[in-house]
């Protein structure tokens, strides 16, 4: 599937979230308990439906948890005190890039200081 096509989808299902971000289904339903702004919708058998608001807030759990190391409730206070990010499926599938940026930031300001001295 490519990323053109997922960004047209209104809906995913859990087993495409839990792919995109690498977790298990279980490790989402528990979240879905634990965090109040993780609400997907259910369609009539009862699967789980996420929408790319719930991927934008599930993208700030995992990166709060999983990444950061932050507690579950460390974490739910961390998402009370900010904003929720946007988040493009372009950026789930390569979480390095920003990585990367930023490392080219910092490389390049680096440069910038030792040609001065």
């Amino acid at each position: 599937m490519s990323v053109k096509e997922e960004t047209q989808k209104l809906y995913y299902s859990i087993s495409e979230v839990s792919q995109m971000f690498e977790i298990n289904a279980s490790t989402i339903r528990f979240w879905e308990k634990e965090f109040d702004t993780l609400k997907p919708t259910k369609n009539k058998k009862g699967n789980r439906l996420f929408t790319q608001k719930d991927i934008n807030y599930l993208q700030q759990i995992v990166e709060l948890i999983k990444k950061q190391g932050f507690t579950i409730q460390g974490a739910k206070e961390q998402l009370k005190n900010k904003p929720v990010k946007k988040v493009t499926t372009t950026s789930i599938s390569n979480p390095n890039g920003e990585v990367i940026n930023k490392l080219q930031k910092i490389k390049q300001k680096l440069i910038d200081l030792r040609d001065n001295s």
